[in-house]
């Protein structure tokens, strides 16, 4: 065997090592490069059956090679998750939750072509189902905090309905109708059994991989500094409780400008705010972060 090729087998095999890592007594052998003894909140992934593993294998594959997206959600989360953590906790949803809303929107305000819209990603009637005001001039989609509650609210419906939160999860994109009328079909009741729409079976798979990577993001390849994640900018909340007839001249007024406060209240979406009689809106103007 020459040098040249010695360097080469070397080379793949400390290759191999770095991607794929030992495997410890305490970790069922995996042909992916990664421990398979997963679970979605204390609900066991069965990795044994042959297509969970590959399905699972797809999305970690997807995600670690996806860098820009995996990286911005990463530096995201910094500043997303303290504020959706604390009402997951609140109403007792189970805390990997959190990376559902990372598959539904990269946690940016995003708008789907069917009209989903926010972090969480309601339709107009389920928002309104779930006590969220949607308007020409006021979205709460937008609001993290109300939809972050019209979430859990939803989750909590469907934990109930369907005793696990595997299929609560599943059912945040199928539907609830949608999943029971499968599970009826097909005699099962268990997400991992189910033969589902192709969005469907990747949905709760994708929500493993995001947990999987993000929790361990340096191991994967992302070994993004603290200095470099996003973070909160502080807020004071302003009371309204009369119409403000043109938002540019009240931003002005409160030290900032439209722009800036439309990055901090993305759910006031037209320029004017106009207050029912006994009706109050919160709005959040930063105290820093837009000043040398």
């Amino acid at each position: 065997m020459t040098k040249k090729i010695v360097l080469i087998v070397a080379i793949a095999f400390i290759g191999s090592f770095l991607i794929y890592g030992v495997v410890s007594d305490k970790t069922k052998f995996s042909p992916v490069g990664y421990s398979l003894e997963m679970n979605f909140s204390n609900e066991e992934v069965p990795a044994y059956i042959a297509d969970v593993q590959e399905r699972l294998d797809r999305e970690m594959v997807t995600n670690m090679n996806f860098h820009t997206n995996t990286t911005l959600v990463i530096k995201r989360a910094n500043k997303v998750f303290p504020i959706i953590e604390p009402i997951l906790a609140k109403y007792g949803v189970p805390d990997d939750f959190k990376y559902l809303a990372v598959i539904e929107s990269s946690l940016v305000n995003a708008v789907s072509p069917a009209g989903a819209r926010g972090i969480w990603q309601f339709m107009p009637a389920t928002a309104k189902e779930k006590g969220m005001e949607v308007t020409d001039e006021v979205d709460e989609r937008y609001h993290l905090e109300k939809s972050t509650e019209a979430a859990c609210k939803y989750l909590l419906v469907a934990k109930e309905r369907f005793g696990s939160w595997t299929l609560a999860a599943a059912s945040y994109n199928g539907g609830m109708a949608g999943v029971s009328n499968k599970m009826k079909e097909q005699q099962v009741t268990n997400y991992y059994d189910l033969l589902l729409t192709e969005e469907t079976s990747r949905y709760v798979f994708r929500i493993l991989a995001l947990k999987e990577i993000m929790k361990n993001a340096p191991k994967y390849g992302f070994a993004i500094p603290n200095e470099a994640l996003y973070s909160n900018i502080p807020t004071k909340k302003v009371v309204i409780d009369s119409t403000i007839t043109d938002l540019a001249s009240f931003a002005l007024t409160q030290g900032v400008n439209y722009k800036i406060l439309k990055i901090h209240n993305p759910w006031l979406r037209d320029r004017k705010l106009t207050v029912a009689s006994g009706k109050q809106y919160e709005i959040e103007i930063p105290t820093t972060g837009y000043s040398k």
